[in-house]
């Protein structure tokens, strides 16, 4: 399958390749189809990319290259969910937000994590109870100390 994108082209794609997020992601219901799309060779960032909007599109990030001690807490009902079991591979990201022009203040949404079960390609953005985590967690900062530099 072919998807065509403004800003990444045709994306060439296959139904595996596909992430099935049962609800949506929030706030974007309607698209529950994404891929994975890798963003500059050696960059922490990836798009991911609605398979059934070509417009749609979200800046991620694995939250382990900047926040060595993000350890959200995923209740038991949402690795039901996802069939996180022990010995599930999955991967947790974060949207992600770079101003253009100004890489030194890019954000993490902290606070509402990505799930996604690599085995079944199910995934999940959950909302966490947890004051400490923002929606715009500064990446560069006092607080954060990236363990890979952003690519420019």
């Amino acid at each position: 399958m072919i998807l065509t994108h403004t800003r990444f082209g045709n994306i060439e794609f296959t139904a595996e390749d596909i992430i099935t997020f049962e609800g949506g992601l929030i706030g974007f219901g309607d698209s529950t189809e994404f891929l994975m799309v890798p963003s500059k060779p050696g960059s922490p960032f990836s798009w991911l990319q609605s398979a059934q909007d070509p417009s749609l599109a979200f800046l991620t990030t694995d939250p382990a290259a900047f926040f060595e001690d993000y350890d959200p807490e995923i209740s038991d009902h949402d690795a039901a969910q996802l069939g996180l079991t022990s010995g599930a591979d999955f991967g947790i990201f974060v949207t992600s937000a770079i101003p253009v022009g100004e890489p030194r203040k890019a954000t993490a949404n902290l606070a509402a994590p990505i799930l996604i079960n690599l085995d079944t390609k199910r995934g999940k953005q959950v909302v966490l109870d947890n004051e400490a985590y923002t929606m715009r967690h500064p990446i560069f900062s006092e607080q954060s100390a990236p363990v890979q530099k952003l690519a420019a």
